[in-house]
């Protein structure tokens, strides 16, 4: 793991990195109450699958992970985008299909990709993940790299047999890979418990003969700490760990569905807890941050925020022409 620093503004290092996560916390929180609002006053239209309520395991995620380490996501990835730096402009351009987007607005929300950021894959098929992070960890071993592969997914995912077949060969093989199952208690519209016998998530591990931590998914710094171990294995050869970060979602599967499933004294209770303000009395009350700081902390997300959204509704939608583009690695010209 690289040291922390004190950052340019001589902070001590430890303020300065709970002040980054905090930051990374409030960026995802902003971008996905605006897309919320935004759709729901008809401002601009896309699809999306909200993340809101689990920022605090991505921000722990974005601020552990090296640039060089690797992420393969899901569809509900908003969270985890921003965390490994992908820019607003290219997420927000994929969701609604304009040419700044990661893959030119071609991909969509499901699809959202930046190798140079680290991110190898956002994926729509729930499971589907897993292999291939073990792919991308198994390459890094045999390239003998300081690299280490992380897969996020949530809790439905661990009952797909693409899932057990991964966590094996990860295991067996001892490759460089950290599973982190954000377990927000529902899959899609079902709750665990109908899902599992089991009653916490980790204690599949054991199954495969891997570490297995469960670990509070609102609490950044808990997150962080977990993570940090478990990379720090990974690279030393130790092999796989599974985290599971038990979280809540705040938003329905999809933006629009109206939860009926979910009963209102949880959701509630949920709510009260949010992890955003949570963290913001944590640094205040620590002194870490002023109330001031932490105000221009949340304007500095909100503008950042706007900011990307005035550039992808001014830029294009695909052309025709991009049909033909990014199809093959050497160009092809067809007879006409």
């Amino acid at each position: 793991m690289r040291a922390e620093s004190a950052d340019p503004h001589g902070t001590p290092p430890v303020a300065a990195a709970e002040r980054r996560l905090y930051e990374l916390m409030v960026l995802m929180k902003v971008a996905d109450d605006r897309l919320s609002k935004g759709i729901a006053t008809g401002e601009f239209m896309c699809v999306y699958w909200p993340s809101r309520g689990q920022e605090a395991i991505a921000a722990a995620m974005g601020a552990t992970l090296r640039s060089d380490d690797q992420l393969v996501t899901t569809y509900r990835g908003l969270h985890d985008l921003i965390g490994k730096g992908v820019p607003l402009e290219e997420i927000y351009g994929e969701m609604m299909g304009r040419t700044v987007g990661a893959g030119r607005g071609k991909g969509g929300t499901m699809h959202i990709a930046n190798p140079d950021k680290g991110v190898m894959l956002s994926t729509g098929i729930v499971g589907a993940g897993p292999p291939v992070a073990v792919g991308l960890a198994m390459s890094g071993k045999r390239k003998g790299l300081d690299r280490a592969t992380v897969v996020s997914f949530g809790d439905g995912a661990t009952n797909t047999g693409s899932f057990h077949e991964a966590a094996n060969m990860a295991a067996l093989w001892d490759l460089p890979l950290v599973f982190v199952c954000q377990n927000n208690l529902y899959a899609e519209m079902t709750p665990t418990s109908d899902t599992m016998k089991i009653k916490q998530v980790v204690d599949r591990a054991a199954g495969y003969g891997m570490p297995g931590v469960r670990v509070d998914g609102n609490d950044p710094l808990a997150v962080k700490s977990v993570l940090a171990e478990a990379l720090t294995r990974a690279r030393e050869g130790g092999g796989p760990t599974f985290i599971e970060c038990v979280t809540f979602r705040f938003r329905g599967h999809y933006f629009g569905d109206r939860m009926p499933y979910i009963p209102k004294e949880q959701l509630s209770d949920a709510l009260a807890a949010d992890p955003v303000p949570r963290f913001r009395a944590k640094l205040a009350d620590a002194g870490i941050c002023t109330d001031a700081e932490l105000d221009r902390i949340d304007a500095d997300a909100a503008a950042a925020v706007e900011e990307a959204l005035r550039t992808v509704l001014g830029a294009d939608s695909p052309s025709a022409e991009e049909l033909e583009r990014d199809v093959y690695a050497t160009p092809i010209k067809f007879p006409g």
